[in-house]
């Protein structure tokens, strides 16, 4: 890391806020009855992100997760507030943050009819690598996440869901981005592929001092792998802390046993729901954003 980055703080989001939808100024003129609002995808978020620190975003889907992430990774420009990362405005100076950071996608795009390996060739040369780094490092990677060297030439469209996940992972970190955005990165794997994915971020972070933005719905997952988490409901963060020091706050309040406290039950102690309620409910208020408001 350069002496210009190294002072400043990986990831700071200052009362950002963006919005979806709605009629606005792009009303028709012949349309009655009330205006639609828009939906508020997030609403006045601020967070700080230290280095070398696993910084968990943990909430429903559809509470606003993703949005936060494309707008950290420049994919969305922010209605109000500012992002910065690494002191670099992520919309005046978008060009310089995309080449401080790498993300996994829970839906990552590949060229389907080429190879693992072949795929991690391409982007590597892409992210400015040189050919031999990209023959040295891809393998070593896709071994590490446990992908069989046979799997890694075999095309895409022959791998399943959790192994495509697993180059996704490979591909992100094949740069040794200095942060890494993390956006749901084992839904829908099994518990094996999970662990992999688990075990190799958190020795990418050891032995490279890479800073990582994770959001999940997975409270095991976070508690798993986070130093610190904030709970996103409804756009905005409704507590921040480390993990241990929450499932503290909570057992204090409810005069429970730490070890029955979980985030979950922190989650449902905050926000009056479980996530799966939460869910519903955030399903629930877009939908009536879309239909009348």
């Amino acid at each position: 890391m350069s002496m210009a980055l190294a002072g400043a703080l990986p990831l700071r989001v200052d009362g950002v806020s963006k919005r979806f939808g709605g009629d606005g100024r792009l009303r028709p003129p012949w349309r009655r009855g009330p205006r639609r609002p828009p939906f508020a995808a997030i609403d006045g978020v601020s967070l700080e992100v230290r280095p070398r620190e696993i910084f968990g975003v943990l909430g429903a889907n559809g509470s606003g997760k993703s949005t936060l992430i494309r707008m950290v990774s420049t994919l969305l420009i922010p209605d109000e507030g500012r992002v910065e990362v690494f002191g670099r405005d992520t919309v005046r100076e978008s060009m310089l943050v995309r080449r401080l950071i790498n993300r996994v996608s829970p839906d990552p795009s590949f060229f389907r009819s080429m190879s693992a390996l072949e795929n991690l060739r391409f982007f590597g040369r892409v992210y400015g690598l040189t050919p031999a780094e990209v023959r040295e490092r891809a393998p070593a990677m896709l071994a590490r996440l446990g992908l069989e060297p046979e799997r890694g030439r075999e095309p895409m469209t022959n791998l399943s869901r959790g192994q495509q996940q697993k180059v996704a992972v490979a591909r992100a970190f094949l740069s040794s981005p200095i942060l890494m955005l993390l956006d749901e990165p084992t839904t829908g794997l099994d518990p094996r592929s999970k662990r992999d994915v688990q075990r190799f971020v958190e020795e990418v972070r050891a032995e490279h001092g890479a800073t990582v933005l994770l959001t999940t719905h997975d409270m095991e997952e976070a508690e798993i792998l986070c130093d610190r988490v904030a709970f996103l409901a409804g756009g905005r963060i409704v507590a921040e802390g480390t993990p241990a020091a929450l499932r503290q706050r909570v057992a204090t309040e409810r005069e429970e046993p730490l070890e029955r406290v979980t985030l979950e039950t922190v989650f449902m102690e905050l926000t009056g729901r479980s996530i799966e309620e939460d869910e519903e409910r955030e399903e629930e208020t877009r939908e009536e954003a879309r239909v009348d408001g």
